[in-house]
């Protein structure tokens, strides 16, 4: 009864447009009213749940994303995507997968990867002959592999959501061959989408150029190797990779580049701010919201719903990326993981499935839930940069979502694809 109470109240919330943070602090309230459980009980859960020292790295890797965003990163990732890959068909598109997978490298958000990359790219393709709802939709389903690769800063959401047991390195390392899968399953369908529409490749600018633009990348695209490698040789802590990442983009950004002025800087720190208080609301709320679940003993009822339903790991693991998928059309991507990984990781332990090929599962399949509407925010970030209508840019998104759905199913029935990197690094 309480539980019908605790998601149906949520869901009517969301159903009349009200923000997910507030609908979760709501609907527990309301459920929790109905235990008769004290609200004090909801403050204390919400508080326990930001207390964790792990999500410390998020304000801080969102910063250094704000400030590679701002500092001249950017220009030069996507200069030396054209220098790589612009000759191929439909050249811009290429450029645009390939810099937002060296983009999200740095930044490690969807939604930090399509402001940047297509702020950039979109209008460029649009003045070239290219359709805007091509423009939009290559960009925005590139900006995905940003949560797969480090410094995700969903994968250390998916890690304080399970109780901080999983390592966030084997998280970052899992992510690294999905990510490239995907951004060649996503180049492909640009070239198709490219070719059947007629659009040419851009003029081949030299081994030169490429090696020049490569130079000029490079202090930026360093940032992925000082946080991989420094977390993995123990030199530092998630966290304290997390903190050498602001130091490190502000001496690129301001002694390398000179991009960065005192205005850029003022900008990355309100924009740092704004992004770190929604999400540490989200957390919050959803901590409480957690709790509630686990008294009313919900993950306990999943698991037994799933084992009645299935008996085998690969069933149930396409079940809960269903169950994902429809969940990311109406929630967003970080409440969608602080939400549902305490509910289907016990089940996806049930049935013998590594928590850590579970986690890149569920970052992909939320991910997707980006693109979809009516609540996909990199997807409505695209359209609106490519001043098109919504409708039109998801009419024209069919491919990719093909694209990466195959992709998606490859991750859930080949599980080496993501635990083979983690396994050889130990």
């Amino acid at each position: 009864m309480e539980l019908g109470i605790l998601f149906g109240v949520f869901a009517f919330l969301l159903l009349i447009g009200t923000p997910v943070a507030a609908a979760l602090a709501v609907s527990t309230l309301v459920a929790a009213l109905a235990l008769g459980l004290p609200e004090i009980a909801l403050v204390q859960q919400m508080t326990a749940n930001l207390s964790s020292v792990s999500l410390l790295a998020i304000p801080l890797f969102i910063f250094a994303g704000e400030l590679m965003l701002r500092g001249g990163i950017s220009e030069r990732i996507i200069a030396l995507a054209a220098a790589l890959v612009g000759r191929l068909r439909g050249g811009l598109g290429q450029v645009s997968v390939v810099a937002s997978t060296l983009f999200g490298g740095v930044s490690g958000s969807a939604i930090a990867d399509v402001s940047a990359v297509g702020g950039a790219i979109i209008p460029q393709m649009i003045e070239r002959g290219y359709q805007r709802d091509y423009a939009v939709n290559v960009t925005i389903s590139a900006a995905l592999v940003a949560l797969l690769v480090p410094p995700s800063h969903n994968m250390i959401l998916y890690s304080a959501a399970a109780g901080g047991g999983i390592s966030i390195t084997d998280l970052f390392l899992a992510g690294i061959f999905p990510a490239l899968m995907l951004a060649v399953a996503i180049m492909v369908t640009a070239y198709i989408v490219a070719r059947q529409r007629g659009y040419a490749a851009e003029p081949f600018p030299g081994f030169g150029a490429i090696l020049r633009r490569l130079v000029a990348a490079i202090p930026g695209l360093l940032l992925v190797g000082i946080i991989f490698f420094g977390i993995k040789s123990g030199i530092f802590t998630a966290i304290e990779s997390a903190t050498v990442a602001v130091i490190y983009a502000v001496l690129i950004t301001v002694l390398v580049y000179r991009k960065l002025k005192w205005p850029d800087f003022l900008h990355a720190i309100s924009g740092a701010v704004q992004s770190t208080g929604r999400i540490l609301f989200v957390i919050g709320a959803a901590g409480a919201f957690g709790w509630l679940m686990a008294y009313l003993q919900a993950p306990a009822q999943a698991v037994d719903l799933m084992q009645s339903i299935a008996h085998d790991r690969t069933t149930v693991l396409i079940l809960m990326v269903l169950a994902l998928l429809v969940l990311g059309t109406f929630m967003d991507m970080a409440p969608l993981v602080i939400i549902a990984t305490p509910i289907f990781l016990p089940v996806a332990r049930a049935y013998e499935v590594s928590p850590v090929h579970f986690g890149v599962i569920m970052i992909l399949s939320c991910g997707i839930g980006l693109l979809t509407p009516p609540v996909g925010s990199v997807l409505f970030i695209g359209a609106a940069i490519g001043k098109i209508d919504v409708a039109k840019t998801v009419k024209g998104l069919w491919p990719f979502y093909i694209a990466m759905l195959a992709v998606l199913m490859t991750v859930v029935l080949w599980p080496p694809l993501s635990l083979s990197l983690p396994q050889w690094a130990k």
